[in-house]
């Protein structure tokens, strides 16, 4: 394999945004197994009490994840997510207004294989995301486990993450006064296994839960689509029925987590390593699909405010894939 090196004269800003991007990767790669290691191993030190206190903490700080987390304004204005920002480079569009006197669930799609896009659009304000809509708090969901790990459920709450369960998503979408937008990204880990540069595959065909949640809720749909974020890693082929598929599903069903085997390029060199691509990514925002408030809706009139998502989110992909270099005879495909 031939290793092409970076030019000496790459400058300093373009080491910055390097650097942090490896900064996020190492944050959810590895600073969960760092965290938990720091507060098991502060037990056995003269330093005991930090983690004492800590347990204490947590536990009587145990339910404000799922209540709408804990962000810090400081945290999500870092300049390190500008750095990051700038390295794809990622950007959001918004096609149509919010009305701060309401909530919005927004369906993010895809996955890709770290959704950096859905982490810096709603987690950061790297992108001007309070800019664009005024008035609106973003609210991301993560799987539920990554709360259950000391410290790191605090940075993971400084952002805006909450945990992916029906208790968290109601508390935010039943707020009288308005104003929040929780994003899910529906394809969730599964999909991610599918991220490949220059696919549209959503796994969406029977992904309902999300709609029946906005119905009980009479809360506005909104679709989302981000381009070039399926570009940022290459990942070893998995085709359906292989054993490295069956392998990763079955990882997933007992981790909750899948496990896609990708690679991009290095720190100093642009060939191998765990780095995303230098390819850029725009989230574009559709305009909401107005939902009536139902307690217990049926299947049929889930069915079809599903289908109206989806007629909606293929209208939004391909009014817009010509101006990120989309080839025209390609379409969105929902599995």
């Amino acid at each position: 394999m031939k290793i092409e090196f970076a030019p000496r004269s790459v400058p300093l800003q373009r080491r910055l945004q390097t650097a942090s991007v490896a900064q996020w990767i190492f944050s959810f790669l590895g600073l969960a197994q760092c965290c938990t290691a720091a507060f098991i191993t502060l037990f056995f030190t003269r330093f005991w009490l930090v983690s004492a206190l800590y347990a204490a903490w947590w536990l009587i700080d145990r339910e404000k994840p799922s209540k709408g987390g804990r962000r810090i304004h400081v945290l999500r204005n870092c300049i390190v997510w500008r750095y990051m920002r700038d390295y794809f480079p990622i950007t959001l569009m918004k096609t149509a207004e919010l009305d701060p006197r309401q909530n919005y669930l927004v369906g993010f799609h895809p996955h890709g294989v770290l959704a950096a896009g859905a982490f810096l659009n709603f987690c950061t304000e790297a992108s001007g995301f309070s800019t664009l809509f005024p008035g609106i708090t973003p609210h991301l969901m993560m799987l539920s486990l990554w709360f259950r790990i000391p410290f790191f459920r605090d940075y993971l709450m400084s952002g805006g993450l909450i945990p992916s369960d029906k208790e968290s998503a109601s508390y935010v979408l039943q707020k009288p006064e308005g104003g929040n937008l929780l994003a899910i990204i529906v394809g969730g880990a599964q999909e991610a296994l599918d991220a490949r540069p220059g696919t549209f595959t959503l796994l969406l065909k029977n992904r309902k839960g999300f709609v029946r949640l906005a119905i009980q809720n009479g809360t506005p749909l909104v679709p989302s689509f981000s381009f070039g974020e399926n570009d940022l890693f290459d990942q070893v082929k998995n085709p359906k029925g292989s054993w490295l598929r069956r392998i990763q599903h079955w990882l997933q069903q007992i981790m909750g987590i899948s496990l896609p085997l990708f690679h991009g390029r290095g720190i100093f060199q642009y060939s191998f390593g765990l780095i995303p691509y230098r390819r850029p990514i725009c989230t574009v925002v559709g305009k909401p699909i107005p939902v009536q408030k139902k307690h217990r809706p049926s299947e049929e009139e889930v069915d079809q405010v599903h289908q109206k998502y989806l007629n909606e989110l293929s209208n939004l992909f391909e009014k817009h894939k010509a101006k990120y270099n989309v080839p025209e005879d390609s379409h969105l495909e929902f599995i």
